[in-house]
């Protein structure tokens, strides 16, 4: 057994079962990251793209919802140095936001509204309960969805780096919309952290990206995160591919020279904007795994990283929030990322924190069991019910030998 506790055979086996994803042509590529108790497991598997170069822990991802967990220590950062409050509403640095109507239904004409009961808080965007949020069904169908395309706004579908609609001009457009529902009434995914970018911009006085940079990326050594690739480094990029829905097979959606991440955007996406490396987003997660601290860095409070990590829903919302059945069984809602309440899988771990990326990432931190776990590959595919993502949990927490 390694000082980790950690089962060289069982890594072993992990090893075998990505493998076989990479063999049948499921990723053209897999990176995963185990870390326990001061012992680090990197496996690379397969190619950046299908028929490229090798994949290795220095090839960079689109981390696409990954991106939020990172969001959310950025504005705790600002809650901390008094510079914003929880509970304090946002119309003072988001004046688009003040003065909300709020539809009657969700299917109804966007003038059949109400008066919001109170505003937007600080605390709405971080639980994702700001009213606002994307709509899990057929495209187009209601009032309030066509609204949005018509308005080209990003956040409510799949990322989209070459959006020409800058922070203050993306605010703007949200803020002609009606709220889906009442500030605080259930949960509804993505939209909050994309507004809270520009609040921690506006907050920060500084573009959102030169605040992680300074705050969260340099201190964590975090070398090769941000909104896009440079030049030099866009060969480490990997091919992104998505699932042709009529014939199933696997089609690049973005490339690596002519990526959409190669350039600055014009929106720097709270949501789901970054890229980054396994070995990047692994020192994100042990800080997590530390109470906020990175060596000799504390990019938080340990009580600051307790609160991000508890489950901040209440029956009620999550009663009216599930977008599919069982969704909130046995897990809960932190300040931009899951949080497991209750066991009903091998990888279960009450108290487990994390998130996943919707083109194939996915990261958790562990306090019970002392570790941190990434998986990195380019793939679309919806986290809970893929193979490669269940697989991949199944391996980390089989592994464990003490």
């Amino acid at each position: 057994m390694s000082v980790g506790g950690l089962s060289e055979a069982r890594l072993g086996r992990m090893h075998e079962v990505m493998g076989e994803h990479v063999a049948r042509g499921n990723a053209a590529g897999i990176v995963t990251l185990i870390s326990r108790r001061g012992e680090t497991h990197v496996d690379a598997i397969g190619a950046r793209s299908f028929g490229g170069e090798p994949i290795g822990r220095d090839t960079i991802f689109r981390i696409t919802s990954m991106t939020k967990p990172i969001i959310a220590v950025a504005a705790m950062i600002l809650i901390e140095e008094c510079r914003l409050r929880l509970d304090d509403p946002v119309d003072g640095l988001l004046p688009e936001l003040a003065g909300r109507r709020v539809l009657q239904r969700i299917d109804g004409p966007l003038d059949e509204t109400v008066p919001a009961a109170r505003p937007i808080t600080v605390r709405d965007l971080l639980t994702f309960r700001m009213g606002l949020g994307a709509i899990f069904g057929p495209p187009g169908v209601y009032p309030i969805q066509k609204a949005i395309d018509a308005l080209e706004i990003v956040g409510f579908g799949p990322p989209d780096q070459g959006t020409p609609i800058g922070p203050d001009e993306w605010l703007r457009r949200l803020g002609t919309l009606p709220l889906m529902h009442q500030p605080g009434e259930r949960w509804m995914y993505n939209i909050g952290s994309c507004v809270l970018g520009v609040l921690i911009a506006r907050a920060a006085g500084q573009s959102l990206g030169k605040f992680l940079e300074e705050r969260i990326f340099a201190p964590l050594g975090m070398k090769n995160t941000g909104f896009f690739v440079p030049e030099e480094k866009l060969d480490r990029l990997a091919a992104g591919y998505w699932v042709n829905s009529e014939t199933g097979a696997l089609e690049l959606y973005d490339g690596v020279l002519d990526s959409k991440w190669n350039r600055p955007p014009a929106f720097l996406d709270g949501g789901a904007g970054l890229v980054s490396t396994i070995d990047d987003y692994a020192a994100f997660g042990q800080m997590m795994l530390q109470g906020g601290r990175h060596g000799r860095e504390r990019i938080l409070s340990r009580s600051a990283v307790a609160l991000m990590t508890s489950d901040h829903l209440t029956r009620a919302q999550k009663a009216a929030s599930a977008w599919f059945p069982g969704q909130w069984d046995n897990r809960g809602w932190g300040f931009g990322m899951a949080v497991v309440t209750g066991r009903d899988a091998l990888a279960a771990v009450p108290g487990r924190f994390g998130w996943d990326g919707g083109y194939g990432t996915s990261w958790a931190t562990d306090p019970q069991e002392e570790m941190v776990a990434i998986l990195m590959a380019q793939r679309a595919q919806f986290p809970l019910f893929s193979p490669v993502y269940l697989d991949f949990w199944v391996s980390v927490y089989q592994a464990i030998d003490d």
